[in-house]
């Protein structure tokens, strides 16, 4: 990673702690409130139990990163069966795969459907389907409606899982078309697309089978786009986002995007969801922090 960008995550993570009253202490937070984080890049398991342990995690959704593969989230998993829930992911960000995308190869759907029936993973993703560029990751811009992502979600029906999508709302027609045509599919809409506030609301009014996934929207700041976050101040959610969560808790989920390149960057990361969660109330909290993602990874039970 880029030294401004480490700089950027050193800062921000120390913003962050002074704004929320964190110590740095290795030890559990007692303020903690329990949730179940929808969105983790398993790079390194004993930093990611450590920062689980110190704010509140009970579980965490899994799947691949830069250091890690299908198999190694499997195994991490079977290790900690009651901590970690492992996704699968054929994502086209990784070499592997990104040629089957380019030719829509029927092959990559069946590496996909094979993984699946060992049973070992409880839903697909990360599918970063349209991601802008970033650090480490090569932009990609393939059609969400297309042969291999729809294929993806016919897998997701067959197998009972949700699947968890990242796309920019560059490519919102070809997204909702996708979601019309699977209204059984549980979509996991990773980072809400870093949507403004009117295009969310659309599209869960839209689309009973998305699931909105909150994870780098809390962050006090974004290092792409400052615009990315919903909090109005590095702190508080902005009122009007707070309102539409409140008016339909069940469609949110947190995630913290978590990647393991720093323990004070990830630290940032977990104190901004606790941060968050602490402005909801009560009822709307149990369901954003715990009930839906349990809902949703359950039906593969």
């Amino acid at each position: 990673m880029p030294i401004r960008i480490n700089r950027f995550l050193a800062t921000t993570a120390l913003l962050c702690s002074l704004a929320l009253g964190g110590t740095g202490a290795r030890a559990a937070e007692p303020d903690n409130i329990p949730f179940i984080d929808a969105h983790v890049h398993l790079n390194d398991e004993r930093m990611q139990l450590d920062l689980m342990q110190r704010h509140g995690v009970e579980r965490a959704v899994v799947f691949w990163g830069r250091n890690s593969d299908n198999e190694s989230v499997a195994a991490s998993a079977k290790r900690h069966p009651d901590r970690f829930i492992p996704f699968v992911s054929i994502s086209p960000e990784r070499a592997a795969y990104r040629r089957g995308w380019e030719q829509d190869d029927a092959r990559l759907l069946d590496t996909l459907d094979a993984l699946l029936a060992t049973g070992l993973y409880r839903g697909i993703g990360e599918i970063s389907v349209t991601h802008f560029p970033s650090p480490g990751l090569p932009e990609a811009d393939f059609n969400p409606n297309g042969a291999t992502l729809r294929g993806i979600l016919a897998l997701a029906r067959k197998h009972r899982v949700p699947v968890m999508v990242h796309a920019e709302w560059t490519r919102l027609r070809e997204f909702s078309e996708l979601l019309r045509a699977f209204p059984d599919v549980p979509v996991i809409w990773a980072h809400g697309g870093y949507t403004p506030l009117f295009i969310a609301q659309r599209m869960l009014e839209q689309h009973a089978n998305l699931h909105y996934e909150l994870s780098a929207r809390t962050w006090p700041v974004h290092p792409r786009s400052p615009d990315y976050t919903i909090l109005r101040d590095g702190q508080n959610v902005w009122p009007q986002w707070l309102a539409f969560i409140e008016r339909q808790p069940e469609r949110f989920l947190v995630g913290t995007d978590a990647s393991h390149r720093s323990a004070e960057s990830e630290a940032m990361k977990f104190q901004s969801v606790q941060n968050f969660l602490r402005q909801l109330s009560p009822a709307a909290r149990e369901l954003v922090a715990r009930g839906n993602l349990l809902k949703l990874v359950e039906r593969t039970s």
